[in-house]
């Protein structure tokens, strides 16, 4: 994603990155060099002008069809990001629900580093990646690769973290319902990564994305037929400025509408998991410091 000040405008103005223009650049000048052509055909050949009536109301019904594009794409955008917060809240919740019983023994470690792979996980998985992360090595070897090799690797690694709280209750650290209570962040991690599964393979509709590409073709490349009349060799910027807007709003609604990718525009996946990471891993003393003294002291085994 790229970082910007909203109360700039002149500084962005030339700007390329993130901007459609590459993504757009083809399209736009072929429907330039279509309008020279119309304009120099009408003027040297035949007349070939049509009243803009027809234009006039097939404009409006696009530019509709173009914001319900938009706003759904945007929709789709703003619910991944809800989506990763949550992933952002549960995980240190997590981490501060379970330090008073597990903080001063070896699992809590385990349980910090497995719950900070878990977003780099994600975000490799809805990218079609294997990875845990930069400090995947803090991990068991063994269990390092057996998650990297199973069918779903996030879900292997809240496998891990189910089984780490799990431990600690057989260890009678806590009762079940504790255990209970603090898998339910691990839960509600695998329903955060569903829905954002949700928005990445499931498209827009096909037909909706056709028909309005089919629309844009059709209205673009026949829009200097109602301008030439009018307009004469002005037909030719007016057609690109045409092209240029209504091309690049549909772009940003493609490249929005699945935001987990690399592309500009995509959620900051990357900067999130890193600060998810380094979050947890404070829980942990630095290397070579003696655990600290508990925030308040550790429940007796079956206290209520």
């Amino acid at each position: 994603m790229i970082e910007y000040d909203p109360h700039r405008w002149w500084s962005y103005f030339h700007y390329l990155r993130g901007s459609m223009v590459k993504e757009i650049v083809g399209r736009v000048l072929m429907c330039v060099v279509w309008a020279a052509g119309v304009v120099a055909f009408s003027g040297h050949v035949a007349h070939v002008g049509v009243p803009p009536t027809v234009h006039t109301l097939a404009g409006i019904s696009l530019s509709l069809l173009l914001v319900f594009r938009t706003n759904a794409s945007y929709d789709r955008f703003w619910e991944g990001r809800k989506l990763w917060g949550g992933i952002v809240n549960e995980t240190r919740n997590l981490m501060r629900a379970s330090e008073p019983f597990l903080g001063r023994t070896p699992l809590f470690a385990p349980l910090v580093r497995w719950t900070a792979a878990f977003p780099f996980a994600a975000s490799a998985w809805l990218r079609g990646q294997r990875q845990l992360g930069p400090r995947a090595g803090d991990l068991p070897p063994d269990e390092l690769q057996t998650t990297l090799k199973a069918q779903h690797v996030p879900l292997m690694v809240a496998r891990r973290m189910s089984a780490v709280l799990d431990e600690g209750r057989r260890a009678g650290l806590y009762p079940e319902y504790v255990q209970m209570q603090l898998d339910q962040n691990v839960h509600q991690l695998i329903d955060y990564l569903g829905g954002c599964e949700r928005i990445h393979r499931t498209p827009m509709p096909f037909a909706y994305m056709v028909h309005l590409r089919r629309a844009l073709i059709l209205y673009c490349f026949t829009l200097p037929f109602a301008l030439v009349d009018t307009f004469g060799w002005v037909t030719v910027p007016a057609t690109f400025v045409v092209a240029y807007v209504f091309f690049g709003i549909e772009e940003i609604g493609v490249e929005i509408e699945d935001p987990f990718g690399t592309d500009d525009n995509d959620l900051p996946l990357d900067t999130i998991c890193e600060n998810i990471q380094n979050n947890l891993l404070a829980f942990l003393p630095p290397p070579g410091v003696k655990d600290p003294a508990p925030l308040t002291p550790p429940l007796e085994a079956g206290t209520v």
